[in-house]
This record gives C-alpha cells, structure tokens and sequence, in this order.
C-alpha cells in the first residue's frame, strides 16, 4: 500500500459541523501538512452528493480522505472509504467527536499532523444497517428509544453552549419517553425487553462522552447490544451520570449481549438513530425487522 506522505491528502470539509468549527478546525492540521511537504487538497462538502463525488475522485488517485467534521460526517464517509477499498483520516470537528475519542485521536493540530503523515492504516470494524429496504453503514452506534428522542432534540438547541447540549437532551427526552416492547435477535436468539433505549455499537462512545458500551472495541469483531429496561424517569434521571464512566452496565436493569448481527422490531413505535443522525423508525411486527451487521476490519483508518 502506498504510504499516505506519497499518495496525498484531500480533507472534505462539513462547514456547518460544530456549529461551523470545520473549516477553523481544518485549516492548522492543513498548514502543518504542507510545512511537511504534504501534497494537500481541501473540498468543502455541504451535502452528501458532493462528499461522494470528492471521495470517489480522492480514492482513485490513491489520496488519503480526511474527514474534517463531527460523527455524523464521519459515518457518512466511511462506508464510502471503505467500500472504494480507500485510506481514511480523521480531524474530529463536531460536537460528540465519539468516534474519535474511541480511537484516541485528538483535536490537537500537531498530534492530527503526525497520525496523518505517519499513522498506519488499521483495519477498523464499521456496522451496516439495513432498514426498510436501504442500507446504511455507520461507525460508531446504532440506537432507538430514548436516545433517538435525545438525538433529534439536541439538533434543536444549537444555541445551547455545546458541553450541555447532550446533556439537557437526555433529561428532556427522559421525562417524556415511552418505553419500547422490543424483540431483539442476536445471532439467532431472540430476547423480549421493555426498554428504554436499545444500542447496538461497535463503539464504547455515544452522545459526546458517554460510556454506553465500555466493553466494546473497533476491532474485535463483534457487536456489544446494549439495553436498558424501562424504569421510572426518576430512576433513569438519576442514574444518567453512571452512562459517562460505562457504571451503568453493573445495574440490575441493563443487559449487555454480544454477537455479529441483530434484529430489531418493537410494539411501540419509535425512532431509530446512528452516530447523531436520524435514520428512520423501529419497524413493527409485521414488518421486516431492522438488522444491524458487523463489517469486520473493512476501513483502512489511519491511527
């Protein structure tokens, strides 16, 4: 494999990540490159169409792509990356930065330099879902129930500082959740909950910070499914703090279960998330359920 100092890099850029930190985010890392004598290219990306058509031009000249947003812009480039069979780098510039902290990279200009000029393309675990008749790949988690709710209401109160969006959305979207009679199908055996929120994730970080799978690793081929039983909303108030130290898999309603593929279907009806964004709905008993896979060290991430 040519090394990423030869081949080059193109950053694609999500202008309105972190409330439009990408583009300031971006521009040191670009400056430490070229004083490298890093060939060094830079795309803005305001929606998916031109993120695909920069990264497929990108790949095919053998360039490093550089995701330069939050993890939403990063999942939305990894499958592409990974499917074109490419090189992917990260410069974290969004409000979680999940995915990021789960593989140690930093916002740190000089560290991100050193990873970009001389890291080793790793081979990283992604997850597919498959959810009324698409496909979508995503690296960090896929989730529905409460944190879906606390997902779409965090994109609401952007003029929240940042450090409280997540924060605020989880307590807001605890006091009015409904609870999902889901059946959730790991490897072929089926499990009944009443839950809050079931996570399927391939990363121990979700929702700019918390540990809702501290066990799980990008590279160890499986999925970790957590799920949390429906409890009063003063009890999952209360026990929110537990989800930023992964504490709250040692409580008596949390299950944690492991395997390559899952399928989910619920009573209730409810949203479904992955990574920050909306991906639809819990399909119903009558209809085809969603089904969460691993994508066993399919992206080449630069760490």
């Amino acid at each position: 494999m040519t090394t990423p100092a030869q081949s080059g890099h193109t950053f694609v850029v999500n202008p309105v990540s972190g409330g439009g930190c990408g583009p300031a985010a971006a521009a040191p890392v670009v400056d430490r490159l070229r004083a490298a004598g890093a060939d060094v290219e830079v795309a803005t990306s305001p929606d998916v169409a031109v993120t695909e058509s920069v990264v497929r031009e990108a790949v095919d000249r053998g360039r490093v792509v550089v995701s330069v947003g939050g993890d939403g812009m990063l999942s939305s480039m990894a499958g592409l990356v990974s499917d074109l069979g490419g090189v992917l780098g990260i410069v974290p510039a969004g409000r979680g930065n999940d995915f990021a902290r789960m593989v140690g990279i930093t916002d740190d200009p000089d560290a991100l330099a050193v990873t970009l000029l001389g890291g080793t393309p790793t081979p990283t675990d992604l997850l597919a879902l498959h959810l009324d008749g698409r496909r979508r790949v995503v690296a960090g988690s896929v989730y529905s129930g409460v944190d879906a709710v606390a997902s779409e209401l965090v994109d609401r109160v952007r003029w929240m500082p940042r450090r409280l969006q997540y924060p605020y959305a989880a307590v807001r979207s605890l006091a009015s959740y409904r609870p999902l009679a889901a059946r959730v199908v790991v490897d072929g055996e089926a499990h009944h909950f009443t839950a809050a929120t079931v996570v399927v994730a391939n990363s121990a970080y979700y929702g700019s910070g918390m540990q809702i799978a501290p066990a799980a690793r990008v590279d160890d081929g499986l999925l970790d499914v957590v799920v949390i039983e429906a409890a009063s909303r003063r009890g999952l108030i209360k026990s929110l703090p537990k989800v930023y130290d992964g504490g709250h898999v040692a409580l008596d309603e949390v299950h944690v279960l492991q395997g390559r593929s899952v399928e989910i279907i619920s009573d209730t009806p409810a949203p479904m998330g992955g990574d920050g964004e909306p991906l639809g709905r819990v399909p119903g008993p009558s209809e085809t359920a969603a089904r969460i896979e691993l994508l066993p060290g399919s992206l080449q991430l630069l760490r």
